[in-house]
């Protein structure tokens, strides 16, 4: 195996991995303490970091701390809930319901990341063929930006049972710019062994062996 100055120690390496397995989607461990302005500052310094097609960096990053904005968020999200409840039926639907999918007023800070569709201009370096790119980009900031979360000891939730028209209107975001990653940040009181939904019996992880090809779907990986 090949090192070089720019090799990561292997103390280095399993802090990295650590931060990617512990990583959660909080909704109901959320404290009130206050995430100090530079530690935020170093995880949008991380979602910033992120790599972007075309360099076109699409993010903005919009700090929601007004409990009225929140407030108007949260009966977005009651709303789009009860559709999405309707969608399941028996135990299903009750097991759907019992579930905690937001942590709006509960966490210190709620965090929208854009994503400006028209950032580079109208010809993107690399984004000719695929146009999604920019918010593939987008996606990429929002990982960035939880796995910094969770080396600083912050949780971070994904809302995302939210009509994005109306959040757009919340958030007065220009027509071109689309409201892509709604989440909850704020300090918690344990980051839970498993994912919450795992851990409730929504869904289980599924086996890697199953989901990896070699050279065409559907054939073995040859390990060999």
């Amino acid at each position: 195996m090949t090192t070089s100055n720019n090799a990561f120690s292997d103390a280095e390496r399993r802090g990295l991995y650590r931060a990617i397995f512990e990583r959660r989607d909080v909704r109901s461990q959320f404290l009130p303490d206050r995430i100090p302005p530079d530690v935020l500052t170093r995880l949008l310094e991380a979602a910033h970091h992120a790599p972007s097609v075309g360099f076109m960096q699409p993010w903005d990053f919009i700090v929601i701390e007004s409990r009225d904005v929140r407030e108007t968020v949260l009966a977005m999200f009651e709303q789009e809930n009860q559709k999405a409840a309707e969608r399941f039926e028996g135990e299903r639907k009750a097991h759907y319901r019992s579930l905690k999918l937001q942590g709006i007023m509960e966490s210190p800070i709620n965090l929208c990341i854009t994503c400006d569709r028209s950032r580079g201009g109208p010809h993107v370096l690399g984004r000719n063929s695929i146009v999604e790119t920019d918010l593939f980009s987008t996606c990429l900031a929002v990982q960035n930006l939880w796995l910094a979360a969770r080396a600083e000891g912050i949780g971070v939730g994904w809302v995302s049972i939210l009509d994005q028209e109306q959040l757009s209107t919340a958030l007065s975001l220009p027509e071109h710019v689309y409201p892509l990653a709604y989440l909850c940040l704020g300090y918690v009181s344990e980051f839970l062994d498993q994912p919450e939904l795992e851990a409730k019996g929504w869904r289980s992880r599924l086996s890697l062996s199953e989901l990896v090809h070699g050279d065409k779907w559907g054939q073995p990986l040859n390990n060999g």
